[in-house]
């Protein structure tokens, strides 16, 4: 059976630079490796085709031989093109996955982290802010490979590229991390001035994050993909966003209930009343009945918060204070006074409990 041309099975260009080739390939190795798809003979063959794809791309000697020759290029004295080994060629770019490293891997970005504060009243209903981070972006100079405009990194003559320097002593073989490309396996003649040949360079990022309606202080909202770009095209890292929520002057919050202290006068509370309620979602109305203490809470059911999941909303906890007017006119205490005589000295409920109290004490 014919093979698939080796461009075609990695998805390139035939002109593609050979980091293009590794970003393919280590796209498929990811989707087809037989750890994810056990028992897949289908990925398995795919994952076999696409590191013989890479074998031959990723060798510049290899590549010219197979660009001119074609699959026929095992007989231009370079061993073939069918003898790919999957295991180094895995290790090449994760890292000795499959137990002895060849190469310095590309490695994920950092994570960031971003400290974000909001009013409650954007916690209670959800909001969407701007927010800009810096971060390391691919150098727009050399567009990530370190090297300046016009040229390349090259295969390192010291371990022709595979990172790994071997030499035998008795039966035994050992390898090191070649000392002249530090496990890289390519090294950069001519640095990007930009980039000082790091590939990266810091800039800022300005996204929208999203923060749902239920949110409280201390939580974080997970951004995949927007943390820092990974040396040598590694994936990036992810970007966190701790919440804070700024105190309110009206309400408190508990849980995902709203608490609140309304003031009304001493004739509203005695006679009873209708009172505005304010909430995040409009004003609400609340009777108090006759007699109502100061103290006494009320509950307006699904005026609180939403919970994050989706949950069901909490209630708005109104508490009554009742407020004695500090000053009184003539007319007033007049009123005051008469309304004293008609109570004829008789005490109140909590008064008379009170001092019952503290005769059964003190005596």
């Amino acid at each position: 059976m014919s093979k698939r041309d080796y461009y075609q099975v990695l998805g390139v260009d035939r002109e593609a630079p050979s980091d293009e080739i590794k970003r393919a390939y280590r796209r498929l190795a990811h989707k087809y490796h037989p750890d994810k798809n056990s028992g897949d003979k289908a990925s398995e063959e795919q994952f076999k085709e696409a590191a013989e794809a890479y074998e031959i791309l990723n060798n510049p000697e290899k590549r010219a031989a197979y660009d001119r020759f074609g699959a026929a290029g095992e007989g231009a004295g370079l061993g073939g093109f069918g003898d790919a080994r999957v295991g180094s060629v895995f290790e090449d770019l994760f890292d000795g996955f499959f137990g002895g490293s060849t190469r310095r891997a590309a490695s994920r970005g950092a994570d960031l982290r971003y400290n974000l504060e909001i009013s409650l009243e954007e916690a209670v209903i959800g909001t969407a802010k701007e927010i800009t981070i810096p971060r390391l972006e691919p150098c727009g100079v050399c567009k990530g490979n370190g090297a300046k405009p016009g040229t390349s990194p090259t295969a390192c003559r010291s371990c022709r590229g595979s990172g790994q320097v071997r030499y035998s002593q008795g039966f035994l073989t050992i390898s090191q991390t070649c000392s002249a490309c530090r496990g890289e396996g390519r090294v950069i003649e001519h640095r990007c001035r930009d980039c000082r040949g790091t590939g990266r360079s810091r800039s800022n990022r300005s996204l929208t994050v999203k923060i749902p309606a239920g949110v409280d202080t201390g939580m974080r909202l997970k951004l995949q993909g927007e943390g820092e770009e990974g040396p040598q095209w590694g994936d990036r890292g992810d970007l966190y966003v701790v919440i804070t929520v700024k105190e309110h002057p009206l309400f408190s919050r508990n849980g995902d209930d709203l608490y609140c202290e309304v003031p009304v006068r001493f004739v509203q509370a005695a006679l009873g009343a209708e009172l505005e309620i304010p909430s995040f979602f409009g004003k609400t109305k609340l009777k108090i009945p006759p007699g109502t203490q100061s103290g006494a809470e009320f509950r307006i059911r699904g005026k609180g918060v939403a919970g994050v999941r989706g949950n069901s909303l909490g209630d708005l906890a109104v508490r009554i204070v009742v407020e004695v007017p500090r000053k009184l006119t003539t007319q007033q205490r007049e009123l005051l006074e008469a309304y004293a005589e008609l109570e004829g000295g008789e005490e109140g409920h909590l008064v008379t409990s009170f001092f019952e109290k503290v005769k059964s004490l003190f005596g």
